[in-house]
């Protein structure tokens, strides 16, 4: 299944003072929850799906570029069949729309002459996951692995505030999980940029402290974004491949100015990005390319039917 933020199909923002009040009571009539709590929980409803909404719209240019080059590669009729063609293969292998679609337009174009789009290449195994016992690294999911990261990390430092990016060649880090964090902080950095914790962490490929209210890397509205949520310190730790490159960021936000770690905490940090990073470029390196050579085997195929023509 897709994820809801995959489909660049339109969709339209309830008006929250038209959505119906819960139905919900006791035999007698009475509600157990107050008409404030059924507001909140309305409010935050009406919130994920505006997120969700913004989601798709910063999706929704990537997977088109995408459809335009492969209707193009493969002569196909028209865009709504590239997008069927990408759906199918992200489905199959399990991966998010928007990442298959990042990687058509960001990978060269498979050579025509050769057959395959990445010939010679053998498979890899994946590295081992100590964070996940229990998980066979080469049938967890993905978003599994993310999602652990970020529950270790605040078990581990007794934390309540995380967030997590992953680098995407043709957007930049983007966030991908997060835990504890406002509605207004996670649409500000939905995708991040300079002057940031994270982004510093990232060049420089090393676990990056911050203290919030004095760090002079962060620009300005960062900083007071970051302030408003609560967090005072925050540490970025890098996810590298085995070689070194970044491949994403994971940050824990705390309350207290210039807080630090332990040695134990900073030393199991540091461990669990290794390792999800390696994880990461394998997944990127073995099940994103097996999903590309599956859409260029399809692509090539299609492209070999003749076009019907339209009846008169």
């Amino acid at each position: 299944m897709q994820d809801p933020e995959d489909s660049p199909s339109s969709a339209y923002v309830p008006d929250a003072a038209a959505v119906a009040p819960s139905a919900n009571g006791g035999p007698d009539g009475s509600r157990d929850d107050s008409p404030e709590d059924d507001r909140q929980a309305e409010l935050d409803r009406l919130r994920r799906e505006v997120r969700d909404l913004r989601g798709k719209l910063v999706a929704h240019p990537l997977v088109s570029q995408a459809q335009g080059m492969l209707q193009e590669r493969y002569r196909l009729p028209d865009a709504e069949s590239a997008f069927e063609l990408m759906k199918r293969c992200s489905q199959q292998h399990n991966l998010k729309l928007r990442a298959l679609a990042s990687a058509v337009v960001s990978v060269p174009r498979p050579d025509d002459d050769r057959g395959l789009w990445f010939p010679g290449r053998s498979g890899r195994m994946p590295p081992a996951l100590r964070f996940l016992p229990g998980h066979r690294p080469d049938k967890v999911n993905r978003s599994t692995v993310l999602k652990q990261v970020l529950h270790q990390a605040l078990t581990g430092t007794d934390t309540t505030m995380a967030d997590l990016q992953s680098l995407e060649p043709a957007i930049g880090l983007r966030m991908e999980q997060h835990r504890g964090l406002s509605e207004e902080f996670l649409d500000y950095f939905a995708v991040v940029e300079e002057g940031t914790p994270c982004s510093l962490a990232a060049r420089r490929r090393v676990r990056v402290l911050s203290d919030v209210s004095t760090d002079r890397t962060l620009s300005e509205p960062a900083r007071e974004m970051i302030l408003a949520v609560g967090s005072r310190t925050v540490h970025s730790i890098p996810m590298l491949s085995a070689a070194g490159r970044t491949v994403g960021v994971y940050s824990l936000h705390l309350p207290g100015r210039h807080q630090e770690l332990t040695r134990a905490e900073a030393t199991a940090l540091d461990g669990m990005g290794a390792e999800a990073g390696r994880w990461l470029d394998w997944h990127q390196r073995t099940i994103m390319l097996d999903a590309l050579e599956e859409l260029h085997r399809h692509g090539t195929v299609l492209r070999g039917r003749p076009r019907r023509r339209p009846t008169d």
